[in-house]
């Protein structure tokens, strides 16, 4: 009997253990501290969605880092430097029917540290001729003007079809 007891007590503390670490969520829900830089980052989005949608492309790309260093990986290659996205965003959308009507959904908040976060969402574009959308990857850093995009990974998905 003296030795069941100790091996029943760790058997359930090692249990209760697991059972705290199988419940815990792999990327915790956004607390309240970052709700300022969420929205910050919320704000540009809205921006550029709103600049996109009146058929400003260099409106839009003021959400990104104008620097030489800024990335856009894409379906059509690498972009590198605010002049080389700028390029690719004008020669892929040479004119509104080609840009159609933005919209961004499903805006997940990761932060990596005090001034750098990574977002993740879909996108979307409404066009005449057809829809198109995918998934983002953007990588934001705090600047002394703002956050801004840093990197952006962006990729076509074809939508899933429900099947009856």
């Amino acid at each position: 009997m003296r030795t069941i007891r100790p091996c029943l007590g760790m058997a359930v503390a090692l249990a209760t253990g697991i059972f705290l670490l199988v419940q815990r969520p792999a990327f915790p829900r956004p607390t309240d501290g970052r709700k300022v830089d969420r929205e910050a980052i919320s704000t540009v989005l809205r921006a550029q969605q709103t600049a996109w949608n009146r058929g400003n492309v260099d409106a839009f790309l003021v959400g990104y880092w104008h620097s030489p260093e800024l990335t856009f990986f894409g379906s059509s290659g690498v972009a590198r430097g605010w002049d080389g996205v700028l390029a690719r965003y004008k020669k892929n959308y040479p004119d509104r029917a080609a840009m159609g009507q933005l919209d961004f959904s499903e805006l997940e908040f990761r932060f990596l540290g005090p001034d750098a976060a990574l977002v993740l969402g879909r996108w979307h574009l409404k066009r005449d001729k057809d829809d198109v959308g995918g998934v983002f990857t953007l990588v934001w850093q705090r600047f002394p003007d703002g956050w801004k995009i840093v990197h952006d990974h962006t990729s076509a998905a074809v939508a899933a079809k429900s099947h009856p």
